[in-house]
């Protein structure tokens, strides 16, 4: 939690989009480098969208293997606003948030796989009929 309540533990000092690889590149004030795929900052969005207004209401979202982030805007001193190539933008990527993915997206990117493949669902998009 933030020392005070509204100042950031971590700040970026340095923030890349790699289009090509569909890569968001963050380095942070204390020295650490994150690397979050676009796939995985989509499903992963902090919108009530994706992550409803309780656990067990999250979303599993299928079909984004190939999403890419066609925008990134500064949002205050604490966060940014991700647009994606799908249209979703209604998530706020606040330092915090983007600091415990860096801590967990190897997990959650485990658990996200397995709950596609519970429910028979892919990250390639579906294919028009």
């Amino acid at each position: 939690m933030a020392k005070d309540g509204f100042t950031p533990d971590f700040t970026p000092v340095e923030i890349n989009y790699l289009r090509d690889e569909h890569i968001l590149e963050i380095v942070w004030d204390d020295g650490v480098s994150s690397r979050f795929s676009a796939e995985l900052l989509r499903v992963e969005s902090p919108s009530a969208e994706v992550q409803g207004h309780h656990p067990s209401e999250k979303k599993i979202i299928p079909g984004r293997r190939h999403v890419g982030v066609i925008d990134i805007v500064p949002v205050g001193n604490y966060a940014i606003r991700i647009s994606f190539d799908d249209l979703h933008d209604s998530g706020l990527f606040s330092w915090h948030y983007l600091r415990e993915l860096h801590d967990t997206q190897d997990t959650l990117w485990a658990d996200y796989l397995r709950a596609l493949e519970a429910r028979g669902l892919s990250r390639d998009p579906r294919k028009p009929s």
